[in-house]
């Protein structure tokens, strides 16, 4: 089995594979903790639908889908902020009004352009053959900027998580650090979509926080917990989808959700 696994990472695809993966794993759990806690967990799957929607105008255009997703993702990103804030439309509904229309466009623009193709079909489902070298540096330079900035504002984003009232009080610019947040989630989205897919993308935020809240209660050990638990699951996911043949993100969701279970488990044992 051992010998197995070296052969399989021998292979440039999967070395890419796993460099991406790692990174976006990590920084998907990081701030999954913070948009489950305030229940905006389904951010991720808006901002996914938007960044299928400019990866199709992109190939339409022949442009880098990387280059005209980031900045059409974090526009949405700020935008569900602003949806958020107003008082007729609310997060769900913001959330739900966005990625609906934005999966319309998607593939009302790839069906005009040569229908639904192999480029659009392994960002719907997700490839590990789709995380080309180019990718792979730009994938790594923006997970380490998300990473970096996640720990250098770390104090300040787990104040606007748990009270953003008290934050206020206390002299913190809340709109400041929740656009931060938005904007580190838009990037995170983008940069995981090539191998997770749209579909199943948002996946690497929610179940990795849920998974570690079903055993432990502080916000740094659910963070920790977190972040380990998705690292453990994109590696695993990886190695399943290439033995089996399968598509990545369904592998990686797949593998998720049975430590969901697991931890399910675990939690329910400790309180009998």
């Amino acid at each position: 089995m051992f010998d197995t696994l070296i052969e399989l990472f021998s292979y440039p695809f999967m070395q890419r594979a796993l460099i991406v993966g790692i990174l976006v794993s990590l920084s998907a759990a990081l701030l999954g903790v913070s948009l489950v806690l305030k229940r905006y967990s389904l951010i991720g799957d808006g901002l996914s639908h938007v960044g299928f929607a400019a990866m199709c105008i992109a190939l339409a255009l022949n442009l880098a889908p990387m280059i005209v997703s980031i900045p059409l993702v974090v526009v949405a990103a700020f935008l569900l902020l602003r949806l958020n804030d107003s008082s007729h439309i609310k997060g769900d509904a913001a959330i739900a009004l966005i990625s609906s229309t934005a999966l319309a466009l998607g593939v009302i623009v790839a069906s005009l352009r040569q229908g639904m193709n192999v480029d659009v079909s392994s960002y719907m489902f997700g490839s590990l053959l789709a995380v080309d070298t180019n990718d792979m540096y730009m994938s790594v330079a923006l997970s380490l900027l998300v990473l970096a900035l996640f720990v250098v504002f770390y104090h300040r984003i787990f104040a606007v998580t748990f009270d953003e009232q008290f934050a206020k009080a206390t002299g913190t610019n809340v709109n400041l650090y929740n656009m931060l947040i938005a904007l580190l989630t838009a990037i995170t989205i983008v940069i995981g979509m090539r191998m997770m897919g749209t579909l199943l993308i948002s996946s690497l935020i929610i179940f990795p926080a849920l998974t570690a809240m079903r055993v432990l209660r502080s916000f740094k050990g659910v963070v920790l917990c977190a972040a380990a638990l998705s690292m453990f699951c994109m590696i695993a996911g990886l190695v399943c989808s290439s033995l089996m043949s399968i598509p990545a993100g369904a592998s990686v969701v797949m593998v998720n959700a049975i430590m969901f279970g697991l931890f399910s488990l675990i939690s329910m044992i400790r309180k009998a």
